[in-house]
C-alpha cells in the first residue's frame, strides 16, 4: 500500500491508521478549533487611527495578499492532493485543512469589515500590484497543472507534479510566503499596536504550522515509498523552486514596505525571509542556502525546525506534534 491512490473505494477505512502523523496532526488541529469572532478587533480600531499611512499600507497590503491566497491554498487542496491521496487518516486532516483555509478567509474578511479599509482597492491589488500578481502566477502554474490537466499518479512524472505542486503550495505558499506576513503582522504588537489584531494571527499562525507539518511529512512520505523520485535532477529543481520563490518575495516585500515604518524595513523582512528559506530547504534536507541569522527572534518559537530530514533518505517522517509550536 502507497500513500498515493486515486481509486474511490482505496481509503473508506480509517483503522488500521497507517500514517501515524497524519491522524496525530487531524487530532491536533480539532483541538485548535477557532472562530474568527471570538477576538474583539473592534478595539483595536483607536491603534489603527493613530497608526502612519505606511503602517496603514502595510496591513492593507498583507489582507490584500491573504484573503485571495488562501483560497487558493484550498484550490491547490482539492484539485492537487486530495484526488491523489489514498489514507483515509490523511482524508481527514486534509478535510480539516480546507475549512481551516476556509476560517483564515472569513478571518481576513473580518479585519477588512472592521477597519476603514478600502475593501475594491484590496482585493484589486492581487492582480494590479505585480510584485503580488507574480507571486500568486508562481502558485497558479502548479496548481492549474493539476486542476486542468489528467496527471497519472501512477507514473513519475505524475508523482513528480504532485510534489510539485505540493513544494509550492506548502513549503513555499505557505511556510515561506506567509510566514513572512505573518511577522510583520505580529511586528505591530512588538510596538504594542494591534494587540487584538495579534492574536487573530496567532491562531492562524497555529493553523498553518500544522498545516506545514503535515505537507513536509507528506513530501517525504512519496519520496520515501517512490525511490524512483530521488534524482539529483529532481532534487535541484525543487531546491530552485525555493530560491525562485525567495526572489519573487523580496520584491514584495519591497512594495509592502517602500518606505519602511518604526523598527522595521524590507531589507529586515527579506532576510527574515532568507533565513526561513533557510529552514525549510534544511526540512528537504538540502543544506542552507543563504545563511542569514533570524533579525525577528521574537518570531523564533513558531518557526524552529523540531526536526531535519534528508531529501534522499528513508526516514521516519513522524513529525513531532505537541504543545509547543511548530515548524
Amino acid at each position: 500500500m502507497s500513500i498515493l491512490g486515486t481509486g474511490i473505494t482505496e481509503g473508506l477505512l480509517l483503522k488500521p491508521v497507517r500514517y501515524q502523523w497524519a491522524a496525530d496532526l487531524y487530532d491536533q488541529a480539532v483541538a485548535n478549533t477557532w472562530f474568527p469572532h471570538e477576538v474583539q478587533l473592534g478595539e483595536d480600531l483607536a491603534d489603527f487611527r493613530r497608526m502612519s499611512e505606511e503602517e496603514r499600507h502595510a496591513l492593507t497590503f498583507l489582507m490584500s495578499y491573504f484573503n485571495p491566497n488562501e483560497l487558493l491554498v484550498n484550490k491547490a487542496l482539492a484539485f492537487g492532493v486530495y484526488p491523489y491521496v489514498a489514507a483515509a487518516e490523511a482524508h481527514l486532516y486534509l478535510a480539516k485543512q480546507m475549512w481551516e483555509e476556509a476560517n483564515h478567509v472569513m478571518a481576513f474578511e473580518y479585519v477588512l469589515e472592521t477597519f476603514p479599509i478600502n475593501r475594491e482597492k484590496a482585493y484589486a491589488a492581487h492582480v494590479d500590484v505585480p510584485s503580488m500578481a507574480a507571486k500568486e502566477e508562481f502558485e497558479v502554474r502548479y496548481v492549474r497543472r493539476m486542476a486542468e490537466q489528467t496527471v497519472d499518479i501512477t507514473t513519475v512524472e505524475g508523482k513528480k507534479d504532485f510534489v510539485r505542486n505540493l513544494v509550492a503550495y506548502n513549503v513555499v505558499l505557505e511556510g515561506i510566503w506567509f510566514y513572512s506576513g505573518f511577522m510583520v503582522a505580529l511586528s505591530f504588537r512588538q510596538r504594542n499596536l494591534l494587540r487584538n489584531f495579534g492574536a487573530l494571527i496567532d491562531w492562524v499562525v497555529r493553523d498553518e504550522s500544522l498545516h506545514l507539518k503535515f505537507g513536509i511529512n507528506l513530501v517525504l512520505t512519496v519520496l520515501e515509498e517512490n525511490p524512483e523520485l530521488q534524482t539529483a535532477e529532481f532534487a535541484d529543481e525543487i531546491r530552485q523552486m525555493v530560491l525562485d520563490a525567495v526572489a519573487l518575495e523580496e520584491a514584495y516585500n519591497r512594495d509592502l514596505l517602500p518606505h519602511g515604518i518604526l523598527g522595521m524595513n524590507a531589507d529586515y523582512i527579506n532576510s527574515y525571509v532568507r533565513y526561513l528559506a533557510d529552514r525549510r530547504l534544511e526540512e528537504l534536507g538540502f543544506e542552507a542556502h543563504y545563511g542569514d541569522t533570524n533579525p525577528a527572534r521574537w518570531m523564533a518559537t513558531a518557526n524552529d525546525t523540531l526536526q531535519l530530514v534528508n531529501f534522499f533518505e528513508s526516514i521516519n517522517t513522524s513529525y513531532e506534534v505537541d504543545a509547543r509550536a511548530g515548524s
